[in-house]
């Protein structure tokens, strides 16, 4: 299993900002490859789908970027996710 966080800032006013090209990128990989719905968890949201057999979480922390590391470190932690 592999979590891909795109970075981004929540909120209207930043949607199509070049510094939330994480967000945009996560948005076309879960698009293009017919991921599950977003939901609501680890203090942003995440979708989930496969990759080449391989599962894949798709996060978006939902709080501003240099904040992003809590939620990245939830949702590492619940998966048992390692650095590498």
């Amino acid at each position: 299993m592999r979590l891909f966080v795109g970075l981004g800032n929540p909120g209207a006013k930043y949607a199509h900002n070049r510094h939330n090209i994480g967000f945009m990128a996560v948005d076309e990989i879960a698009r293009r490859h017919g991921f599950a719905p977003w939901r609501r968890r680890f203090q942003g949201v995440t979708s989930e789908g496969t990759l080449d057999h391989e599962k894949i979480v798709l996060l978006r922390p939902e709080t501003f970027m240099n904040e992003s590391g809590r939620s990245v470190q939830e949702a590492a932690n619940f998966f048992k996710l390692g650095a590498s």
